[in-house]
């Protein structure tokens, strides 16, 4: 603990960002870095707790505490090879991760947690800037062939780790780029994609091979894959969305979040997308319903591209602006968030049902009828009831659904593997994180359901110990967290 009386002395501070007006003209990331001075008065808030609860919330185990203290001394290299052990991509992590340890912060009893995700993208950052993130190919090999089925955060980490235990390592990807969600899920304002590309182009000098537009199960049959590989990771992620089953859905101008985001970030990208087959909010006004982080990606989209309104729907109640009694410490805070994308316009409203849809002679979505409702509790279970009189209608060009995402898709991949799935309908798999069907792992969305990318790692991480345990029989890769 650097500074013994950092935490009652210095007061949270959050990372600058680029000014509303500059940043809506471009695509480039919202966050400017912290003067080094500041950063590091904000590491020594840090108590390095006796039982440090920052680990608690953080599915990694990151050694929070040690880098904090580590910044505050100056002292960044040992700073990132405390992140790196156990963090594969704190780069990714520091931009995307909505910081559960912050949430855990013991500071955050009676104060604002320690700036515990700025201080990692800052630390990986001044690891770049001075090259100390090399390439590091294992020095030797096992001869075993792994494919990785899926290049998100899931299969990214599964296939680092099991790259540096010495196994050849494929990655597929069914998109025309490697990345997943990283790639066309998060916008370029959030995560620039160079960021990415950086790290992809260090795994392929340690060894890894990526192969895109594969889609594993259709293109390429089980029986192949086996024939090919010792072992395989499933990491495709959840990609069944959630639905919105009201009349007028079929209509012109209502689209799932994601062919929205796809589309917005291969043109940012450079792709070449016809008028007739692009979906922008340019002039429109757009309705976006979900309330999430998909939703608040949709929102910072929108706005680039020159809406002309733009609401953003909530089926919830407005989250307290504090912890409320059901909700104490360390447990995540279900707080009200006012993220990057919602400063700079849109108007959110919570606790509306959509009901259904109206359009034009052609086809097109023009209006959205809805209504308020209110969360009740009968016999120790909630629902929502519809307020009496609360009816309304809105003009609308073009409606975002961005209300989750069910699981993954069972088509093809799922179908042709043969693998068990869960009551929830994710991948089954044991506590070495195989499936049923021998010798084929899973990780990450794919049989965790939708969540956070800090889960997606850990999990990766974990699946590829259980790989590595399998084709070996010992494995020196960190044992996973639970």
């Amino acid at each position: 603990m650097g500074k013994p009386t950092g935490f009652i002395e210095i007061h949270r501070k959050k990372q600058p960002t680029r000014p509303v007006p500059e940043r809506l003209k471009d695509w480039r990331e919202v966050y400017l870095p912290y003067a080094q001075g500041e950063l590091q008065k904000q590491g020594a808030r840090c108590m390095d707790c006796g039982i440090p609860f920052c680990h608690q919330g953080c599915p990694l185990g990151n050694l929070i505490p040690d880098w904090n203290d580590l910044v505050f001394r100056d002292r960044w290299e040992p700073a990132i090879e405390r992140l790196h052990a156990t963090n594969n991509f704190p780069e990714f992590t520091g931009r995307l991760c909505p910081a559960p340890c912050e949430g855990s912060c013991v500071l955050g009893i009676n104060d604002d947690p320690v700036t515990i995700k700025s201080i990692e993208v800052s630390i990986i950052e001044k690891a770049f800037e001075q090259g100390w993130v090399t390439p590091k190919a294992p020095l030797v090999r096992t001869g075993r062939k792994v494919a990785v089925i899926g290049s998100g955060p899931a299969g990214l980490a599964a296939a680092e780790q099991l790259n540096r235990a010495g196994h050849f390592v494929t990655v597929f990807e069914k998109s025309d780029r490697i990345g997943g969600l990283l790639r066309y899920g998060i916008p370029e304002f959030k995560m620039e994609k160079k960021v990415l590309n950086r790290r992809l182009a260090l795994m392929e000098q340690e060894g890894v091979t990526f192969r895109t537009k594969v889609n594993v199960g259709v293109d390429r049959t089980i029986d192949r894959m086996k024939s090919e590989f010792d072992a395989m990771v499933l990491a495709g992620g959840a990609g069944w969305p959630r639905d919105l089953q009201v009349p007028g859905r079929e209509l012109k101008g209502v689209h799932f979040a994601m062919e929205y985001l796809t589309l917005s970030n291969k043109r940012v990208e450079g792709d070449t997308i016809s008028d007739a087959d692009f979906i922008t909010a340019k002039g429109k006004r757009v309705v976006i319903i979900g309330g999430g982080d998909t939703g608040a990606d949709c929102l910072g989209t929108v706005h680039r591209q020159g809406a002309l309104s733009v609401h953003q729907f909530e089926l919830l109640p407005k989250p307290p602006d504090t912890r409320a009694a059901d909700n104490p410490w360390p447990t995540w805070p279900n707080v009200f968030r006012v993220s990057t994308a919602h400063e700079e316009g849109g108007e959110r409203v919570y606790s509306v049902l959509t009901q259904r849809f109206s359009g034009d002679d052609q086809g097109r979505v023009k209006k959205l009828h809805g209504s308020t409702v209110e969360l009740v509790r009968k016999d120790g279970k909630m629902s929502f009831e519809h307020v009496p009189g609360s009816e309304f209608e809105m003009d609308v060009d073009l409606v975002l659904l961005a209300m989750g995402f069910l699981g993954p898709e069972r088509q093809g991949l799922l179908e042709n593997f043969g693998v068990k799935l869960t009551e929830r309908g994710n991948v089954w798999r044991d506590a070495n994180w195989m499936t049923s069907v021998p010798g084929i792992f899973a990780a990450g969305d794919m049989q965790r359901g939708q969540s956070l990318i800090v889960w997606a790692i850990a999990e990766g991480r974990s699946a590829a110990r259980g790989v590595d345990l399998f084709l070996m029989g010992r494995s020196d890769l960190p044992a996973p967290l639970s």
